[in-house]
Formats: structure tokens, C-alpha cells, sequence
């Protein structure tokens, strides 16, 4: 049986509004007025309020011809989320706002939604408003979050001090190849179309690039260990560029260990296939979304033996620069080539 697509127009706007509207609940006592006004209204009381935002467009972001829009719609929120634990808050609340195509049906925005719909109940934030509109390339998602924190927990990427430590959590590169695998069998399939893609063995690089998940329980472990880190970023453009970005705000120098960068075994595997170095994979393959911290040296003990942190470097005095100290214990400048969204990319010169 064909599947069912009703076009947006046959609802129009406000139709699609409401239909939004009955999917959504509100249950934090903190959202005072919700989707339905000009404006939200949010009483988060004495704590700061930490806001981000975050824009997802199709052909640049992502793929929907291999990216399922439930997983689509779950990334869009993570990436948000994501922000806000980097600055040591809770994320309470999120704002959605959407362009899409005709040929975007009301099914495949449904189906957009169940994902952001998911991921805001599995981190507890509530949806509390949004925009929705038209677009002549494709699905845009832009997507706002807000956190809260007490003043003095909020985590900066400038308090990074000489000696400190570096720390990382999860493993790294794993979304990079797992993209690789996916475009891969996209060209395979456009040469010849009843060739299935083959991604048997693969559903940890896979599932890392499709359906991230932010660090909220780094946050709550940092908290139980009483460790407040001096710095933090979250890994979405790179290792290599995230250190740079902490190293320039906080006027430090760092050195790297090649040795000590955490990359899961698959991803070594697979990056060796695709001819590349595990270690580059790892340092500027970028969408980890894994959390990048300085602590000070007292800390160490706290964190030692944590299977979910690991110590990659330290900070040393911003005359000696950024450094990558080698498996065979040379010491050489690291260099970023991570994301940047303004780069002119290989596909537009073709």
C-alpha cells in the first residue's frame, strides 16, 4: 500500500501549528507560557540563564538520503543540548524553528518531530516555542536551547590556567568514519541502484553520526566528584580545533599526546580502510560531541581510573604553543582542519 503524504498546504500554517500542539506537553513548573503566544514565559529563578543556538541545514549538515528524519530531528536537539552541558548547566528548555520544501510531506515532519520530541523527553527539556516557514532549498532546522546554572558552576573556555590538565571524554573520531562508510555507500548505490549498501558490523560508528548523544552524565559525575573544571568546550568542530579555541581564549600553550587520544576499535578498522590515519581521524574529524575540560592538577585523583574521562595532555605557557607530542616522543605544532562552516567546499567546485 502506497504510504500516505499530505501536503503541508492542505493544513497551511496554523493548522500545522495546532498539530504540533497536541503532540506537545508542558511539565516543568518553571515554563510559565508555553507554544500558543508572541513569546514564551520561563521562570527559572535565581540561576543564570544559558542560552544557545544551533542551525542544521540540508546539502551541508546533513543527508537525508541516507540520515533517517527521526534521527535527524534527535541530533538537532543533542547538538543544542550539547552547548549547554559544555558550559557546566542544565538544559531546561528548547525553541524549534523550521524551513521546509513542498516536497516535504506532513508525514516526514512528523516523523522530524517524533525525533526532536524524543530527545527533549530522554534530557527533560520542554518544547516552548518555535517558527515555522518556507524554504526553496530544502529543510532547515534551527533549533534554541536554554540552560541554567548557578553563577559560580558556569564553565567558561577561558579559565584554562599553565599546568593544568586536559581531559576528554567518550572516544574520538568514530562519527567521522562513520560518515565516511555512509557516503561511501551513497556513490556506490548511485552508480548502480540495486546494489544494497553494505554496513553490517558497523552500528557504533554508524549510530555516532546519525544519533549523537550530549554528555549529561559528565556533568552530573563531575558534580558527585566535586571536580569544577577551569575550562570547557564541546567537541563538535574537531579535537584539534577545540583546543585551539580553549588554548587562544585562556592565553595558554598545550601539549597533546598522540598516545593518549582514546579511539575505539572500530574506528581504527575503519579509518585504516578508507586509508587513513586513526590519529587524524581522531583530532579533526569533528561531531564527537563528546566534552573537551582543563581541571587542575589537585584533581587528578578524583578522575583517575574513570573509564569515561581520559587525560590527553596539559597546559603549559602560551610562548610554547600548541604541540602534538608523537608515539616516538617528538614534539611538532598541532594543526586544526576541522569544520568551518565558511570554507568553500571540494563539492561546490566540481
Amino acid at each position: 500500500m502506497e504510504e500516505k503524504r499530505t501536503a503541508l498546504s492542505e493544513l497551511g500554517e496554523f493548522g500545522f501549528i495546532d498539530r504540533l500542539m497536541k503532540k506537545i506537553k508542558i511539565t516543568d513548573k518553571s515554563v510559565i507560557k508555553g507554544i500558543g503566544d508572541d513569546a514564551a514565559v520561563v521562570d527559572f529563578g535565581n540561576k543564570k540563564t544559558v542560552i544557545s543556538t544551533d542551525t542544521l541545514t540540508e546539502g551541508v549538515h546533513f543527508d537525508v538520503s541516507y540520515t533517517p528524519l527521526k534521527h535527524l530531528g534527535y541530533k538537532a536537539v543533542v547538538v543544542n543540548l550539547s552547548d549547554i552541558f559544555a558550559m557546566n548547566a542544565q538544559p531546561k528548555a528548547i525553541t524549534v524553528a523550521l524551513s521546509f520544501s513542498s516536497r516535504y510531506p506532513v508525514e516526514a515532519i512528523d516523523e522530524l518531530y517524533e525525533g526532536i520530541l524524543l530527545a527533549a523527553s530522554i534530557y527533560g527539556v520542554e518544547v516552548i516555542g518555535g517558527d515555522t516557514t518556507t524554504s526553496l532549498s530544502g529543510l532547515i532546522i534551527n533549533i534554541t536551547a536554554m540552560g541554567v546554572a548557578n553563577e559560580e558552576e558556569i564553565v567558561y573556555r577561558n579559565g584554562a590556567q599553565e599546568n593544568d590538565l586536559l581531559v576528554v571524554t567518550g572516544d574520538l573520531g568514530s562519527a567521522y568514519v562513520g560518515l565516511q562508510l555512509l557516503e561511501r555507500e551513497k556513490q556506490v548505490f548511485k552508480a548502480n541502484d540495486k546494489i544494497q549498501p553494505d554496513l553490517e558490523g558497523n552500528d557504533y560508528v554508524l549510530e555516532r553520526i546519525l544519533k549523537p548523544e550530549a554528555r549529561a552524565d559528565i556533568i552530573e559525575l563531575l558534580a558527585k566528584m566535586e571536580v569544577k573544571p577551569t575550562s570547557m568546550i564541546d567537541i563538535s568542530d574537531g579535537l584539534a580545533s577545540e583546543i585551539f579555541h580553549i588554548c587562544t581564549q585562556s592565553g595558554v600553550g598545550c601539549n597533546v599526546y598522540e598516545d593518549k587520544l582514546p579511539i575505539d576499535p572500530q574506528t581504527v578498522l575503519t579509518a585504516q580502510d578508507f586509508g587513513m590515519s586513526p590519529t587524524i581521524v581522531a583530532l579533526n574529524g569533528g561531531e564527537d560531541y563528546e566534552l573537551l575540560f582543563t581541571i587542575k592538577q589537585s584533581d587528578f585523583e578524583k578522575i583517575k581510573g574513570n573509564p569515561h574521562m581520559t587525560v590527553i595532555g596539559h597546559m603549559t605557557d602560551k610562548n610554547a604553543g600548541v604541540n602534538l607530542v608523537t608515539r616516538d616522543n617528538t614534539s611538532q605544532p598541532l594543526t586544526a582542519q576541522g569544520w568551518d562552516a565558511f570554507l568553500k567546499r571540494e563539492a561546490e567546485d566540481e
